[in-house]
């Protein structure tokens, strides 16, 4: 039978516990199917109030002629796309089965990449411009005009990557009941393409990111600076929120890729369980 995993990285559980076949999934399945849905319901009332919010706020009341209030509203239309597939997984923990078809399978696969993909790259963008701004305060990128292009390379290359997981992914049925469906990546080969890619992402964007802070702070510290960098502190709330809430899930995710590599650490059924269920 295969198993229900985390939908938003949609690697098939059956791909990586088939070497432990004796490991009751039981209590994983049921303790998915009532814990994500609340937690998921609770992230999509946040999001759409607090991303809807932003956006009112800033076409409102603020410039977009700054650069960083656009790389802030395309964060916030990323956001909100991310959060347009959680209803679908919701449901998906919820009835323990896939019942919007194909099409909508891969859909929501590309929706929920796009969003996270993009998420990466523009905190990326914002902490790299609040980078130059503090260090090299005599840059055009303030006003950002010259950079108008670089929200739509994002978008470009997110697509562009969220496509591989899209066209991975498929429905398909239970092997003791047909009537169950699943969506899940239909291939070994695709659930590692998906999965390290999300690594690779999530790492290139920490380094790039923490380089900036440290170099961001000895700038302050060394000047003795007065003024209070509100913009900092904002962006780095986001990102502190950002990878408090990624970095257990591409550390868990990468963790359950190495039981598919035959490391036999985490062939252990209690691991496989705890790392399932977290």
């Amino acid at each position: 039978m295969e198993q229900i995993t985390t939908p938003t990285n949609d690697y098939n559980t059956d791909y990586f516990n088939d070497q432990i076949p004796f490991c009751s999934r039981e209590y994983v399945e049921r303790f998915g199917s009532i814990v994500i849905p609340i937690v998921f319901t609770i992230v999509i009332i946040l999001s759409l109030i607090g991303n809807i919010m932003v956006l009112v706020i800033l076409v409102l009341y603020e410039s977009l002629q700054s650069l960083t209030n656009i790389f802030i509203l395309n964060l916030a239309v990323s956001d909100l796309m991310f959060t347009l597939g959680l209803p679908f997984w919701a449901s998906y923990y919820w009835l323990l089965g896939w019942i919007f078809g194909d099409a909508i399978c891969k859909g929501v696969n590309f929706v929920f990449f796009a969003g996270f993909y993009s998420s990466l790259l523009f905190l990326m963008l914002m902490t790299i411009q609040r980078y130059v701004v503090v260090v090299y305060p005599l840059s055009d990128w303030e006003t950002g005009q010259k950079f108008v292009f670089v929200p739509i390379l994002v978008w470009v290359v997110s697509a562009a990557a969220a496509i591989t997981a899209s066209v991975q992914s498929s429905v398909v049925s239970d092997l003791e009941d047909p009537n169950t469906l699943y969506c899940v990546q239909i291939s070994e080969s695709g659930v590692f393409v998906v999965t390290y890619l999300q690594n690779l992402f999530f790492v290139s964007a920490f380094i790039v990111i923490g380089f900036c802070y440290i170099r961001i702070l000895q700038t302050v510290f060394s000047t003795r600076a007065q003024r209070r960098h509100k913009t900092i502190k904002l962006i780095f709330c986001i990102v502190f929120v950002f990878f408090f809430s990624w970095a257990p899930y591409n550390i868990v995710i990468f963790l359950l890729s190495l039981s598919r590599h035959g490391i036999e650490a985490f062939l252990e059924c209690n691991i496989s369980n705890a790392l399932e269920t977290i």
